[in-house]
């Protein structure tokens, strides 16, 4: 009983926005408030708490996914502090995978932008309840009511407005509590610099304002609340406890996003932003079970949060540190993990001994003996692990639903200076690897070069800097490269046989496969439609991944292919030759037949520009834009600056910070995000392909 009471009073969440939205200054203060910290860091001064890698604090941004634990109100508060950039969204992916809400952060000044909409979408797709704090209320530019209306349309959910601001930029005194209805006003003195909220009477001039705000906030509850509808319908009184209870039932179902307001830098609205995350936010006993498969048959199954089930844990987030080794950073879902516990990774089928428990508090540690059912904890002492690995006691437990990655759009060479540099990389980049999924390794056939892919610019550039610093590695990096990608335009039916006689047992496979192209964003979808037994469904798996490995290298430029749908419609088999091999083979060489056949075609990666910039300048950046081959889809005003934004190649971006600052004196600034794939123009195709051909 104990210990579901202690889940109850546990809360994951994660804090999620565009970059420089505030997302670390706000943690800091939470820490700081909380008692975690006794004093408080600052990003611009490479002191924040969260950002502890060297590459994050001389840049002043979030790189990795930070993890720390602080108590508020008798409630353990595990908060992750994830990257805005999104050249690092993976580590934004597997965070929102294993929390249980989430606190999504917006500029006052500029709204839902972007990232924020790429971040919405990610905790749409994990189902996970979510609060928004409308940051750096004290700005010059700040529009409480602009970006609660950006909400519902951009983010097209339905915000329930629970603070109200008192002033705004430089007059931002503090807000107006709509729930209980009273006013928390700002007051710093000598012994606390940081301020405290002091509660009082609602100002007079704001009194009718309050009083609609509230109304709009019941208004919306009764929508999903009966009990609320039935008093309001009565015009009965509606006491706090009720509101409050059908505001967290209301958020936890994900059908209201209560809103509100502050200034983290100026330590206003953090302590009501705490105890929103207290009263709103689900603990891991309020979240629906999570979903597993079953090893053998596939059966989807649920696993509830519950301390005395079966173990089932995750691996979300794989790191190394310097003197411990391996650090894995786990949620555990149901059951108990001890120190010196031999458990399995089921996904790999791999026995380990756990060696310690920590809780983390950034990169500081604490030795803990055990943890439970919605604990988020890092076990150092695991040999063979991934991201996304299901842990168990029990080596035939069921696996938990996988994360999923995008794919990498850019990629450079790298070369080590001396033949100890080469073994040395070898053994960093498989480490690398390991804590980032969106990070690919591998050997150019051709060339013999080692290639490195990720994210973009930025994300390949600290990955090249932690393996010349952190790895003590000497290499040379070359320009970056666009990951090109290849597409069909027709469907074609295509053969492939595989028929070797050498004396003895021979080989024979045989197939008749259809191809066809899906929809841009399709991926791959294999089927099989053979009738009369033609080809033996034992085969059927062979024949797939001899169609997987066909895909790997397209006839224009050896190009990965994508969004195409294969049919296997019929084939031949012999009783004694035929062989997984052989059907293996047969595909192999059905799909390079069929490919060359179905109209090849180059495809490269389009990124969604955001462009902020004072209206002088606005000519020359469009002109700008329209040489890249880009093109402008939309254009917003506000105040004195507009917000261009616009649909690019990747290619065209490259170094394109060191150009806008030139166009626009340095005034000017940009967001940028990868869409999806996009048949190349036929003059911009023949030069990628030149090289390929001289080769």
């Amino acid at each position: 009983m104990q210990q579901l009471e202690n889940m109850r009073r546990v809360r994951n969440i994660g804090i999620i926005a565009h970059i420089d939205a505030g997302k670390t200054t706000t943690t800091e203060r939470i820490l700081y408030f909380t008692g975690k910290n006794y004093k408080i860091g600052e990003t611009h001064d490479g002191t924040a708490t969260m950002d502890w890698m060297i590459q994050e604090q001389e840049r002043g941004i979030t790189i990795t996914s930070a993890a720390t634990k602080c108590l508020w109100q008798n409630c353990a508060i595990n908060i992750i502090d994830t990257p805005g950039h999104v050249d690092f969204t993976a580590e934004v992916e597997r965070s929102l995978r294993v929390l249980d809400g989430c606190v999504v952060l917006l500029c006052a000044v500029a709204g839902v932008q972007p990232q924020s909409e790429t971040v919405w979408r990610q905790a749409d797709k994990y189902r996970v309840p979510r609060m928004v704090f409308v940051n750096k209320m004290d700005r010059t530019g700040a529009n409480f009511e602009r970006v609660v209306t950006q909400i519902k349309e951009r983010l097209k959910a339905q915000p329930v407005v629970l603070t109200m601001p008192i002033g705004s930029e430089e007059n931002y005194l503090g807000h107006i509590d709509l729930v209980k209805m009273t006013a928390r006003i700002w007051a710093p003195s000598e012994k606390d610099p940081a301020g405290q909220m002091v509660e009082s009477e609602i100002p007079a001039d704001l009194q009718a304002a309050a009083a609609a705000a509230h109304h709009q906030l019941i208004d919306t509850l009764a929508t999903c609340n009966d009990e609320i509808l039935e008093r309001y319908m009565a015009e009965e009184p509606i006491e706090i406890e009720l509101i409050t209870k059908a505001l967290r039932s209301a958020t936890i179902d994900g059908k209201v996003v209560p809103v509100l307001c502050g200034s983290a830098f100026r330590n206003k609205g953090v302590q009501a932003l705490l105890d929103a995350i207290v009263a709103y936010l689900p603990s891991p006993l309020d979240i629906p079970a999570s979903i597993a498969f079953n090893q053998v048959t596939d059966e989807e199954l649920t696993i509830a949060a519950d301390p005395n089930l079966p173990l089932a844990a995750m691996a979300f987030k794989v790191a190394s540190m310097p003197h411990i080794g391996k650090l894995v950073y786990t949620r555990i879902y149901a059951g108990t993990l001890n120190v010196g516990d031999q458990i399995y990774n089921v996904t790999r089928g791999t026995k380990e001994r756990v060696g310690r428990i920590l809780q983390m508090h950034a990169n500081q540690r604490q030795d803990l003996e055990t943890a439970q059912a919605g604990d988020i904890v890092a076990i150092v002492g695991m040999k063979r692990i991934g991201t996304g690995d299901t842990l168990a006691h029990d080596k035939d437990a069921p696996v938990l639903e996988k994360i999923t990655f995008p794919e990498t759009v850019i990629s450079v060479a790298i070369e080590p200076k001396t033949k100890a540099d080469l073994t040395k990389l070898s053994t960093v980049l498989h480490t690398l690897m390991d804590e980032d999924p969106t990070f690919k390794a591998s050997m150019d056939e051709e060339t013999g070069e080692t290639i490195i892919a990720g994210m973009g610019e930025l994300h390949l550039e600290i990955i090249v800097d932690r393996i010349l610093r952190e790895f003590n590695v000497q290499a040379t990096v070359g320009a970056p490269q666009v990951a090109y990608r290849e597409g069909i335009k027709k469907g074609v039916p295509t053969e492939g046989k595989c028929a070797k006689q050498t004396g003895g047992r021979g080989q024979y496979g045989h197939v008749i496969m259809e191809i066809e192209p899906l929809p841009r964003g399709g991926g791959f979808i294999f089927e099989t439609n053979v009738k009369g037994g033609t080809v033996p469904s034992t085969f059927f798996p062979a024949v797939e991944q001899g169609v997987r490995a066909a895909l790997t290298e397209g006839p224009l430029a050896k190009k990965p292919v994508t969004d195409v749908k294969v049919t296997l419609l019929d084939g031949s088999y012999h009783e004694v030759d035929s062989s997984i091999i052989a059907f293996r083979t047969a595909a192999i060489e059905a799909m390079k037949l069929g490919l060359a056949k179905a109209s090849p075609m180059m495809l490269e990666p389009y990124t969604r520009v955001e462009i902020e910039t004072p209206e002088q300048y606005l000519g020359d950046i469009i002109g700008n834009i329209n040489s890249r081959r880009g093109k402008v889809v939309n254009m917003e005003m506000r105040a004195d600056m507009r917000t261009i934004e616009c649909h690019v190649p990747l290619a065209e971006m490259f170094n394109y910070s060191t150009h806008l600052r030139s166009l626009s004196q340095g005034r000017a600034s940009f967001s940028m995000e990868v869409m999806h794939y996009v048949e190349v123009p036929e003059s911009v195709a023949t030069k990628i392909l030149r090289p390929t051909k001289d080769k």
